[in-house]
């Protein structure tokens, strides 16, 4: 477990994470390069499905634990919080970015594609996840966010 993220008890593998993230950045990369909104929403159900569903049938995230296993990557826990958080921020920029690409402002499809990219390469790169530094300050302040989702 990662000592700067607060544990909710629940570990998923940090490294099929960072898979899904890659994954998801490459799929914003190639919506800012076509326009196709097809591609936001195949990402929008896959964050449903893994946020609301069932995390396992989620499409990247079946890739992602793919390619953990071809490469014999080792698991590596992390707190389940933070991660499920990042997700929703993940929703969250996806709607926005389906929202935008529908009102048809490009630059402001740019400047959220940007902050989503930025918090998902730093997770890939970097394994610096945003969700898991804001779950902590706000668990700090609220102790029982989260507990029951």
């Amino acid at each position: 477990m990662s000592n700067a993220c607060p544990l909710n008890f629940q570990k998923v593998d940090s490294n099929v994470s960072r898979f899904s993230a890659l994954f998801v950045a490459i799929l914003v990369v190639i919506y800012l390069n076509t326009s196709n909104v097809y591609i936001l929403f195949f990402l929008f159900i896959d964050f449903v499905v893994k946020l609301f569903l069932k995390p396992g049938m989620s499409p990247i995230m079946m890739l992602a634990e793919f390619l953990k296993s071809i490469f014999h990557i080792k698991t590596k826990y992390a707190d389940g919080g933070a991660k499920k958080l990042a997700g929703y921020f993940g929703l969250f920029f996806v709607t926005a970015l389906i929202f935008a690409h529908y009102f048809d402002v490009w630059l402001l499809s740019l400047a959220i594609a940007a902050i989503f990219l930025t918090c998902s390469l730093l997770d890939v790169f970097f394994d610096y996840c945003i969700g898991c530094k804001i779950y902590f300050i706000i668990k700090k302040i609220y102790p029982d966010f989260m507990n029951n989702l």
